[in-house]
């Protein structure tokens, strides 16, 4: 554990995920007794212009000047339809050729961030309007349209709205619960666990 205050610096494309994301971060420091945290409001940029040639590399120099000397950026983009194994590796690559000296990882939920509360939908059970007998679809990360799959669930009127219900299943989402139902999600806890104790070269 380390005892200077540590940043992580996120570029992310949604706009729930602006407070959602470093909630999730929180939860998981806190649960590594990592308390000197600082997770500044993210970078958010769509994933068209992130993708693009140098977008990716503009805003990931952004986020690394936020960082002092433990800590690192996040990159955060949903993976849709796509391969996250194979638009994840080009990204790794081009954002840390943008920004050698910092630690960087690169995370694509499978297929959207959402998907993360499909894979804990059973902690969720009688909260928001979810009913009691929640629970997780058989494959969470093989559901093409997780915001739909949630407002489906709920009572009729009050569907699933990202930047109003994102943050609060954030917070309250089972964290067990979702790493072992989604391995991207997963790989998320295992790459903020790394940007935890990443140190900053120079």
């Amino acid at each position: 554990m380390s005892l200077e205050r540590v940043t992580i610096s996120c570029v992310i494309e949604g706009h729930g995920e602006v407070r959602a994301v470093p909630k999730v971060i929180y939860r998981l420091a806190h649960e590594r007794n990592v308390w000197d945290l600082s997770v500044p409001e993210p970078f958010r940029r769509s994933k068209d212009s992130l993708v693009a040639e140098g977008g990716l590399e503009r805003a990931v120099d952004a986020a690394a000047r936020r960082v002092g000397p433990v800590g690192g950026v996040l990159v955060l983009l949903d993976a849709d339809r796509g391969c996250p194994a194979e638009l994840g590796l080009d990204l790794l690559r081009r954002a840390r050729s943008a920004r050698p000296d910092t630690p960087v990882s690169v995370v694509l939920p499978k297929c959207e961030f959402e998907a993360w509360f499909l894979a804990a939908a059973a902690s969720l059970a009688g909260h928001f309007g979810f009913p009691d007998d929640l629970v997780a679809p058989a494959e969470p990360e093989s559901v093409l349209g997780a915001k739909e799959w949630l407002s489906n669930r709920r009572p009729r009127g009050h569907p699933y709205k990202e930047t109003v219900d994102q943050t609060s299943l954030a917070s309250v989402f089972d964290l067990k619960q979702a790493r072992d139902g989604s391995p991207s999600f997963d790989k998320f806890c295992r790459e903020v666990e790394f940007l935890l104790n990443a140190r900053r070269e120079g």
